[in-house]
């Protein structure tokens, strides 16, 4: 079992000072639990995210109880990476949960490896309805069956754990496997080169014009 102590956080604590105490500001939520805002160690906490990510359920110890819930949410520094809010959800004991799964692509595709074609990921999460415990981690997607371009994976040829159901649309696209794209070769138009000798003639003749007119004028005496 996962578990995290939680303190009780005011909204007027300035989020930068917990920080600096080595805390991550939270807050749990759900359809029948109020926004409480809370704290939780930042060491502990991201031990915990990694190993349960956001389908395994994580106890909060709380002033005000347990509460079971999901990492429903973490905001992450653009700099560092590293977690500076997070949210979870509780959710009700005895009831389903409907979350979305991160998605594993194992497994070769003939299509791929010896056609050349491209693998296409439609989907990267999947969206399944479960008892909390009956949770996965992640979905594998066995791209094997891809043997030819054009073949695909829809979300209902998916094999889900038992007490796992699909709240996908079945007929959604997963995966599929298209044609290498062919490189055009860019046309190069041929060069007129009888334009071009038109042109460097008509400058020659011009030139040609206007030496005879200078030698007229030279020669003519003046009167």
């Amino acid at each position: 079992m996962l578990t995290l102590k939680a303190e009780a956080r005011n909204k007027a604590d300035k989020l930068d000072q917990i920080r600096k105490a080595g805390k991550v500001p939270a807050v749990f939520y759900g359809k029948k639990e109020a926004s409480t805002s809370i704290s939780v160690p930042k060491i502990d906490f991201i031990k915990v995210w990694k190993e349960a990510g956001e389908s395994s359920v994580v106890t909060l110890e709380t002033p005000e109880g347990i509460k079971e819930s999901l990492i429903q949410d973490v905001d992450l520094d653009p700099i560092t990476g590293v977690p500076r809010h997070a949210d979870f959800y509780v959710f009700e004991k005895g009831h389903k949960v409907e979350v979305e799964l991160p998605l594993e692509f194992i497994g070769v595709s003939p299509a791929v490896k010896d056609l050349g074609g491209m693998l296409v990921k439609v989907l990267y999460k999947l969206k399944i309805e479960a008892m909390p415990k009956d949770l996965p981690h992640s979905i594998n997607i066995d791209i094997s069956p891809l043997a030819n371009f054009g073949d695909q994976i829809l979300a209902k040829d998916i094999i889900l754990s038992s007490g796992v159901e699909l709240k996908e649309n079945p007929e959604e696209v997963v995966a599929l496997v298209s044609a290498p794209r062919e490189e055009k070769e860019e046309e190069v138009l041929p060069v007129d080169l009888s334009e071009i000798e038109v042109e460097k003639k008509g400058k020659e003749g011009e030139e040609t014009i206007e030496t005879n007119e200078s030698e007229v004028k030279k020669e003519t005496p003046p009167v």
